[in-house]
């Protein structure tokens, strides 16, 4: 029976309208906002109050009394239950509507852009088996079998998984195996609360499109001889070489700090190669185990194609890369421009060349990292794809963007979930390219930076794109397009 008042425990009847950017449903009660995860727009249904507060309220469904017809049956039997994905409920169709109005609202609310011009999310090429890089931390059973899987959502609860829908597929035939193979070994899993232990995850990349496969072990150590941390590593890493015939590289990431940051600085390869090949756009690319990569291959090479489209390049620009990884992005932009006959230089880096000296060249792109392991990538792939037009820069954005002595024509950025630095904001308000293209993966962050850019009459928004990287999660990227005014 549903009671008035307003407390944990208490069963209330909502119907949800909106879903949020962490993938719970909204609803109301008592003129009161209520959380529930698991639920779609349309829902009617009784939730239990698990956390109140006095203007809002987080519950759980006790009972569906009316399923929304945007509501579809999970593909995952662990859907529920595992925080790997929200939305697996949701019919995919209303899922890419409700990423395009989460963008909206947020551009609305904290970016106070009105009527912001946002074009319906570009669909992902494929909604499940997308995941180009998935990375499970482990623990252990109370039958002393190691597990690997995603955390349920709220809580630390590991859901062991063996295989799962939205990973590549070609996955599937390495993590129940690789597991069995550690529970032989008697190898120690890593204890997040006492700090003990020495696995701590389980990372696998591939290459999209050479299907070549490396696998990382994340261990609590900084040893320089893994056999001191993982008796009979050497040995296992062979073996697993030649049992799976898409693996090429056994690495070990060592990583001692009591954090949740997943990968350490130190990454030594055990057997095979510590790299996998990937074409990209066009491109050759080779990806480390723990340098950014976008885990949705097809649909970033989309979003590439909207912004070649959208710059409508020249072929003589001069283009900044802030946050460029391994160069996804400027060396296919690199692509479009005139390229200039130099000798590669392996050392390139600020401290060397002066950047007053390329004020002469009409075109050429310049790409900024604060990770030196992707900086050396970079430089690597595009020098096999011939491209003497691209420089690259190691540190922080915010400390290189003032030094360049070029201006840019277009600013590229693409930076973590936390935005862009302020100093980077007001420093492309001194120098005013003529195009920014921000590249966003949280709504909130982008749209507050946008309102620093726009608020000041310099800078207009064009037209945002959001793009589905992550189907059956709540997650969206955005690409958003400015002109100088």
């Amino acid at each position: 029976m549903v009671t008035s008042f307003w407390q944990q425990g208490q069963l209330v009847e909502i119907t949800i309208t909106d879903l949020t950017d962490s993938g719970d449903g909204v609803g109301r009660y008592d003129e009161k906002v209520v959380f529930v995860p698991n639920t779609v727009s349309g829902d009617r249904l009784l939730a239990r109050l698990t956390r109140v507060k006095p203007k809002y309220a987080y519950g759980k469904m006790h009972q569906l009394l009316e399923g929304s017809e945007q509501r579809i049956k999970p593909y995952c039997i662990v859907a529920d239950k595992c925080g790997g994905c929200q939305w697996q409920h949701v019919g995919y169709e209303y899922q890419l509507q409700a990423k395009q109005n989460q963008v909206i609202q947020a551009l609305e609310r904290i970016g106070g852009l009105k009527l912001p011009a946002v074009d319906p999310t570009l669909a992902s090429v494929s909604t499940f088996g997308y995941r180009n890089k998935v990375t499970y931390p482990l623990s252990i059973s109370n039958e002393g079998e190691v597990k690997a899987g995603y955390y349920q959502k709220g809580s630390h609860k590991l859901i062991n998984l063996n295989q799962c829908p939205i990973q590549d597929q070609r996955f599937n035939p390495l993590l129940k195996e690789i597991k069995q193979d550690i529970t032989r070994r008697k190898w120690k899993i890593y204890d997040e609360h006492k700090h003990i232990g020495i696995l701590r995850h389980l990372s696998l990349r591939i290459g999209e499109k050479t299907g070549e496969i490396i696998l990382t072990l994340v261990v609590n150590g900084s040893e320089e001889n893994p056999e001191k941390l993982l008796p009979g590593i050497t040995v296992q890493a062979q073996k697993w070489l030649e049992d799976y015939s898409r693996l090429v590289g056994v690495c070990l990431n060592y990583n001692s700090k009591a954090t949740n940051t997943i990968f350490g600085q130190q990454t030594v390869c055990v057997a095979g190669r510590f790299y996998v090949r990937e074409k990209f756009s066009g491109l050759e690319f080779q990806l480390t185990p723990n340098t950014f990569f976008q885990v949705n291959t097809k649909t970033t090479e989309k979003l590439v194609e909207i912004v070649i489209q959208e710059l409508a390049l020249s072929n003589s620009e001069i283009i900044v890369d802030a946050y460029c990884g391994v160069g996804t992005f400027c060396l296919s932009l690199a692509k479009y421009l005139q390229q200039v006959d130099i000798n590669y230089n392996e050392s390139l880096n600020i401290e060397t060349e002066d950047l007053s000296e390329r004020k002469l060249r009409k075109s050429m792109v310049i790409g900024l990292e604060v990770q030196g392991v992707a900086i050396q990538q970079a430089k690597f792939n595009a020098k096999i794809n011939h491209l003497t037009n691209v420089h690259f820069y190691e540190g922080k954005v915010e400390s290189l963007l003032p030094q360049l002595e070029v201006k840019p024509d277009i600013v590229l950025l693409d930076p973590p979930r936390k935005g862009c630095d302020r100093s980077v904001l007001e420093t492309l308000l001194e120098i005013l390219p003529e195009r920014i293209v921000y590249i966003s993966c949280k709504p909130a962050t982008l749209a507050r930076d946008l309102k620093f850019l726009c608020s000041t009459g310099k800078y207009c928004l064009n037209k945002v794109q959001p793009v589905d990287f992550f189907p059956q999660t709540a997650h969206v990227e955005c690409a958003a397009f400015l002109i100088k005014l």
